[in-house]
């Protein structure tokens, strides 16, 4: 209580001592503004004019003949110091304060001399940005400073760093070439007038334009990170695809790197593009190619992906893949970004038996995606979210034995949305052995209805039978003789399967029916572990590359 108190008085003061300094301060005004005297009676602009007189220290507006000048310092009561500006004109000095005004007797003559500048304090060369400091005699009269490049008519005009009466010092503008004449502005009395362009040598400007010497560039892709080599790269600002600037990821003098950008209007296949770069505070820009070409996949392809089984001893516990969105997630993102349709319906039907009972709008606001599991001694299968009700449960986000830690709630037996099936490939069948090759040469690149033609009719897609297509594979058919119950392996993996992902009507009898998606799932690498020293291997992990089809299939009419 007695701090709150100390605290509201501290306060309290600070409140009332302002406000008795400021009503001091206005006591103080007792009269308008009084002239005794100044000095020079004469000036150009520029020129320091010293007054005299009482009432000085609250002036707040000062003019010669009618225009305005800077109030510089107010000394004391009676010395006050004003500055001459702009197109200033004779006249009699005025002051002004809060009570009023005040006119001198005596008129202050303004005199417009021109500025004298020696040929010799005008450098032969210069850089572009750099200060430069002229000498002279009335340099305070200069109101501008102008490079204008030879041949050209565009004035650019200097920054002003530093002026007084015998020098100025200006930053080097831009200008359009290495050669540029320099003029002065000043004012005549009448008007603003320049030196004659021809009254100073040429002066040598050093622009120091970058210069690439790279003029071949291999087609690329976005994300990828692309080298430019040459001088004075460090001048460069920015580096453009199109009119999408790019990442400057390094930069020295001699070389640039950058991110190549995903532009709105990039299509599947080979986009040709104008490559540029931009420097001199954004005023110039040269293009480098016309020709830069991103190759944008017509197919989604990840890398190298890692999911692990269900098992609660395994510290990563992501187990979720998504095949559109290329990423593995962690179990405890299963209810709210995973598969929230599902954990919302719980024991309800989601997706029974690979017939989704939700609606259309709910049923593609979840994304496809898969997992493995473990379900009998020795084996480790893929699995389809729709295909049962008995594997969600099994899949943790803790390692913790309590069923609040199930993703699906405690006990909660469920359907997940997404209706998957798959097809090992055996690359003893010439068809399955096509496809394989086709990924294993890089020739892989388009997933369409052109590259997997569907044959409703003949229940096969790009000829190869889908009848026998599944809910879930293990590693019987996909690893045959690799995996021995009981025992723990890791081991590199060359296994096929194809991916299908079904539309809101699911699969029918006929499983070439209302596919949505395609994909194809190379298994690289399992890491064979047991679960808790029993025979289930579901704390395994399975490395893999995965290929997608970046739009829904359309069939033929």
């Amino acid at each position: 209580m007695r701090q709150y108190m100390k605290i509201s008085f501290l306060l309290m003061t600070a409140v009332l001592l302002a406000a008795c300094d400021k009503l001091s301060m206005d006591e103080n005004v007792k009269g308008a503004p009084q002239i005794a005297d100044f000095s020079p009676k004469s000036g150009c602009v520029g020129t320091l004019v010293n007054i005299t007189g009482t009432e000085l220290e609250n002036v707040v507006e000062a003019s010669i003949g009618g225009v305005p000048v800077q109030l510089v310092e107010r000394v004391s009561k009676n010395l006050l110091t004003v500055k001459v500006v702009g197109a200033a004109k004779s006249g009699t000095i005025v002051l002004k304060n809060s009570v009023g005004s005040t006119e001198s007797a005596a008129t202050f003559t303004v005199e417009y001399p021109a500025p004298n500048v020696p040929t010799a304090s005008i450098p032969s060369e210069v850089e572009m940005g750099n200060n430069l400091l002229i000498s002279g005699q009335r340099m305070n009269v200069i109101s501008k400073v102008i490079f204008t490049a030879v041949g050209m008519t565009t004035q650019h005009q200097a920054e002003v760093i530093d002026q007084n009466e015998h020098e100025i010092v200006v930053k080097i503008p831009y200008v359009e070439s290495d050669d540029a004449q320099i003029t002065f502005a000043y004012f005549d009395g009448k008007q603003e007038t320049t030196t004659p362009a021809t009254a100073f040598p040429v002066i040598k400007v050093k622009r120091y334009q970058p210069n690439v010497t790279t003029t071949t560039f291999a087609p690329v892709h976005v994300g990828d990170v692309v080298a430019l080599d040459g001088t004075y790269l460090n001048k460069i600002e920015k580096v453009l695809l199109g009119n999408k600037e790019c990442t400057i990821t390094s930069q020295t003098e001699t070389h640039l790197t950058f991110v190549v950008p995903a532009t709105e209007d990039m299509v599947d296949g080979d986009n040709v593009k104008t490559l540029s770069i931009v420097y001199f505070d954004g005023i110039e820009t040269k293009q480098l190619t016309d020709n830069f070409v991103v190759q944008v996949p017509f197919v989604y392809f990840w890398a190298n992906r890692k999911v692990y089984g269900q098992g609660r001893d395994v510290p990563e516990l992501a187990s979720f893949f998504s095949p559109e969105t290329g990423i593995v997630y962690h179990n405890s993102m299963w209810r709210e970004t995973v598969d929230p349709i599902s954990y919302a319906k719980q024991a309800a039907t989601c997706s029974a038996n690979q017939k989704p009972a939700v609606t259309e709008a709910e049923y593609n606001s979840v994304n496809p995606y898969f997992f493995f599991s473990g379900v009998s001694a020795g084996n480790l299968q893929i699995n389809s979210p729709a295909g049962s009700t008995g594997q969600l449960k099994n899949f943790y986000f803790e390692n913790n034995s309590a069923n609040d830690y199930r993703v699906t709630g405690a006990n909660a037996n469920c359907y997940g949305t997404a209706v998957m099936t798959y097809l090992y490939l055996d690359p003893t069948k010439t068809d399955h052995l096509q496809l394989i090759n086709e990924e294993k040469n890089g020739s892989l690149t388009k997933i369409d209805e052109t590259t997997f033609p569907i044959d409703v009719t003949a229940k096969t897609c790009r000829g190869i039978s889908i009848s026998s297509v599944a809910n879930s594979v293990n590693q019987t058919v996909f690893a045959p003789g690799v995996f021995t119950v009981g025992e723990e392996k890791d081991t590199d993996l060359d296994a096929y399967i194809m991916v299908f992902y079904y539309n809101v009507n699911g699969v029918g009898s006929n499983k070439a029916e209302n596919i949505k998606r395609i994909g194809l799932l190379h298994i690289k690498h399992i890491n064979f572990k047991l679960y808790n020293n029993t025979n289930a291997p579901s704390s395994s992990s399975i490395t893999f590359d995965m290929y997608w089809m970046k739009h829904d299939y359309k069939y033929a009419e």
